[in-house]
């Protein structure tokens, strides 16, 4: 089976990219050109939003190798265990809300401490799958589309967040 998907995947993109190609010589659009220009734009935002990523990743890296998460950890330690969360959890979810591949490294910590098929494993693992890079993600698309006024998407990424990470205990304790 997964080799079929495999080989679907592999037929799929090169018919998109022929469909795309196709499609704009049919509506006699000039598509190389469309292409460069494109891809000119793209380079441009990405030089937009460079500094918030390198200033998102350097203070997940000073958090992380200050030692301050683990703290922070053992101090919550009475709070999470009676929620059902060990206390080494409690830096995957902050950092999860600024850096996906940053907490991906403290994921593969859990899963070497107490494996990926523990109860702390599989919290930690739907953990990741549910919740979101909350500040990542509006420092950068917001900066990107130039929105200066966010409403109510922190708190209501908060609130998703919270109830990602309760769902992902009471998921995680079920298997």
């Amino acid at each position: 089976m997964v080799n079929v998907l495999s080989n679907i995947s592999n037929i799929i993109i090169p018919l998109v990219i022929f469909y795309i190609v196709a499609y704009g010589l049919a509506a006699k659009t000039e598509v190389y050109d469309d292409f460069v220009k494109g891809a000119k734009e793209g380079v441009m935002t990405v030089f937009q939003i460079m500094p918030t990523l390198v200033g998102l990743m350097v203070g997940v890296g000073v958090l992380r190798a200050s030692g301050f998460l683990d703290f922070l950890g053992k101090l919550l330690a009475g709070i999470t265990e009676q929620m059902g969360l060990c206390p080494d959890l409690v830096p995957i979810m902050i950092i999860k809300m600024f850096s996906s591949s940053a907490a991906t490294g403290l994921v593969l910590d859990i899963f070497k401490t107490y494996g990926p098929d523990s109860v702390t494993g599989m919290i930690t693992s739907i953990m990741m799958s549910c919740t979101e890079t909350v500040f990542y993600t509006m420092s950068v698309y917001y900066m990107a589309a130039k929105v200066t006024k966010t409403r109510w998407t922190l708190k209501g990424a908060l609130i998703s967040t919270f109830t990602g990470v309760i769902a992902s205990v009471v998921l995680g304790k079920m298997m």
